[in-house]
């Protein structure tokens, strides 16, 4: 996997209050708890999931 680029994912804002498809999206990148972190490879996908729920999550 070394050869293949990478993103970091955190989630930074509470998943409480907001819509149930951005929930479901924020556990299909693999985040649990607040200020968890995911090494997430870069694809499309990934980066369509992260674009919907731009406002919890911060790139590192």
């Amino acid at each position: 996997m070394s050869d293949k680029k990478t993103l970091t994912v955190k989630l930074v804002k509470s998943v409480a209050g907001t819509r149930q498809s951005h929930r479901d999206t924020v556990r299909g990148l693999g985040l649990r708890k607040l200020n968890s972190e995911r090494q997430l490879e870069d694809t499309a996908a990934v980066r369509g999931m992260i674009n919907k729920v731009s406002y919890l999550v911060k790139v590192l």
